[in-house]
């Protein structure tokens, strides 16, 4: 019985951490002229505030595009660079902002080639 209990609270744990850590993006990104990346609306100009969860290099119909996840803490989008292996400064963990219109592929959000501002 006592593994059982040790395994509930270490879940409850991580299940509690990871709500602070979504509740710390929302307050982190939280700014005047920015729009919450869960409440973006699709086909219009936004501007999104967030950290880089991943960054990854994947091919999109033969062409080289690297692919970032961008989280604030009410959801993620995908932010795609055609044409970029690599791109000084986008990696994980980074705090940017970016500006363009959210699109759709295979029922994911998705920025292609948005204007960025790398955050300190």
């Amino acid at each position: 019985m006592g593994e059982k209990t040790r395994l509930r609270r270490t879940i409850s744990r991580w299940a509690d951490s990871t709500d602070q850590d979504e509740r710390d993006l929302r307050r982190t990104h939280a700014e005047d002229g920015c729009e919450q990346i869960g409440a973006a609306p699709d086909r219009e100009r936004v501007r999104l505030r967030g950290t880089l969860r991943t960054v990854t290099l994947r091919p999109r119909g033969g062409v080289p595009a690297l692919e970032a996840e961008l989280s604030d803490g009410t959801g993620s989008i995908t932010i795609v660079w055609l044409g970029r292996r690599r791109i000084t400064g986008i990696s994980p963990g980074r705090s940017m902002s970016v500006e363009g219109r959210i699109g759709s592929h295979d029922g994911e959000r998705i920025l292609y080639n948005p204007r960025y501002e790398l955050i300190p």
